[in-house]
């Protein structure tokens, strides 16, 4: 790990000019502050008429709100993009090698690469999918990989999100914003696209539907309706995909096929990319409770009749204890060590690491291994001594449900402010795309921001931002 000085991405450490931003610094240098103060309010107004929001959950208002978007872009060098890419791609190609080996020999167990009790005793491990094998054999159809960087060639994966990986939306929204306002910027800079990724999506989707799907497979995106944080963008990759966008009241088991209700009857679906979660999929399979999902899709999915994206217990691959073990995944599966670190985390299952963390509480970040979103974490060096406290009672009630790592000397870019650029801590979330056909990795991604200074939070959901990700074309 590098020390605690803090890489930032547009003029290193030692202040100098980094060649990805330089046509950028050219071009701000020229630029009036208030111009880009009125571009500034300009794409907040955009991001409001189109609706772009989220639902902020556990608040009494269960607002929306509209994401902060930061009109600096974020600049990538073709060059670092191509060794992030293979990395990446070594990843997600042994986390769905991992997804079938679980699921079938356990071969890794058998190996004593990871414990047994750590798929055994997991709740994301889903025994009904045991046995089974997705159409085209992948698991996860979309993958969305949260990466840091802390120093000029030094990235780290922060979490793998191998289940419904949300905010694309915000990454093609965000371009969208900026090749409105600022055209004369592109023009400077050879920025790699994102604009088809909704097309790739469909086209990867297609390529994993049922052996005995029609030549056009019929692809439809399901959703938990108006109220879930994400319908915004479940909403938006319908229309951009221009496939239907279905609830679970709209859907049933029709002749061994799950079909969608049209105004012509009841119609085949082939590949269901599903942004419900798998405890809701099926009430006769999981809760029965459940009014989101469609009674027996599970049987027709079982029998090869549907695909469904991503594969039910995907979740197994982005829990933050199994997490811990990816170097040696990657190793059991690729032959090869892995071209992306870890970040070094303590299982708090295991009581010596469980003995340092209660121990340097104040110093770390603990995780909940099933959390998401930035709840349920403790970011110590900004806690108050009452978080800590409440945080190490729940630590020592149940270790097993937490991960610790250390706080990452997060690289910076700049934001707008009021009085100029002013730098902030920085992940970004590549999207990418697995299919028989191969994997696909949309150039950039997400870059979410912490808009408080100083602070490495930056979760919408906890007050983070959103800015352009460009790749330059080399």
């Amino acid at each position: 790990m590098s020390d605690t000085v803090i890489f930032d991405e547009m003029h290193g450490r030692d202040g100098v000019l980094r060649s990805p931003y330089a046509a950028f610094d050219g071009w701000m240098k020229e630029e009036d502050a208030a111009r880009l103060r009125r571009k500034q309010r300009e794409a907040e107004e955009i991001f409001r008429l189109t609706g772009i929001t989220f639902n902020v959950y556990g608040r009494a208002e269960a607002a929306e709100r509209l994401i902060p978007f930061d009109i600096i872009p974020r600049i990538i060098s073709g060059r670092e993009w191509s060794r992030l890419s293979r990395g990446i791609e070594q990843r997600v190609r042994a986390i769905n090698a991992f997804l079938y080996d679980i699921y079938h020999r356990q071969e890794i167990l058998r190996a004593g690469r990871i414990p047994v009790e750590m798929i055994e005793k997991n709740a994301a491990f889903l025994p009904q999918m045991v046995g089974v094998t997705p159409p085209g054999g992948v698991y996860t159809h979309i993958v969305g990989i949260d990466i840091v960087r802390t120093a000029e060639n030094e990235f780290f994966v922060l979490e793998d999100n191998a289940r419904t990986p949300s905010g694309v939306s915000y990454m093609l929204e965000n371009r969208e914003t900026m090749l409105q306002m600022f055209p004369e910027l592109f023009a400077k800079n050879r920025v790699q696209p994102v604009s088809n990724y909704p097309q790739a999506l469909r086209r990867s989707l297609s390529a994993c539907a049922p052996a005995n799907s029609a030549e056009e497979p019929v692809v439809a995106v399901l959703t938990p309706g108006l109220y879930n944080s994400a319908y915004y963008e479940h909403s938006f990759l319908a229309d951009k995909m221009g496939v239907e966008l279905v609830e679970g009241h709209d859907l049933r088991v029709v002749d061994g096929k799950v079909a969608m209700r049209t105004t012509q009857g009841y119609k085949p679906i082939d590949v269901l990319y599903r942004r419900v979660d798998d405890d809701f999929l099926d009430p006769l399979n999981f809760r029965a409770d459940s009014t989101l999902g469609i009674p027996g899709i599970f049987d027709v999915y079982r029998a090869g009749g549907i695909t469904i994206a991503n594969a039910p217990g995907t979740g197994i691959a982005d829990d933050k204890a199994i997490y811990s073990y990816m170097p040696e995944i990657v190793e059991f599966y690729t032959g090869e060590k892995a071209l992306l670190q870890n970040v070094p985390t303590w299982r708090c299952n295991d009581a010596e690491a469980l003995k340092y963390v209660l121990a340097h509480l104040p110093e770390l970040v603990v995780k909940e291994v099933h959390g998401s979103g930035g709840y349920g974490m403790l970011v110590g060096p900004t806690a108050s001594k009452r978080e800590i406290a409440e945080f190490r009672a729940k630590l020592e009630a149940k270790p097993g449900n937490y991960i610790a790592q250390p706080t990452l000397a997060l690289s910076t870019v700049p934001i707008f402010t009021n009085s100029g650029l002013s730098p902030r801590h920085v992940d970004l979330r590549p999207y990418v795309l697995v299919s028989p056909e191969g994997v696909t990795i949309t150039p950039g991604g997400l870059t979410r921001v912490a808009l408080k200074k100083g602070s490495l939070v930056v979760n919408s959901s906890q007050g983070g931002g959103t800015k352009d990700t460009w790749v330059l074309d080399e």
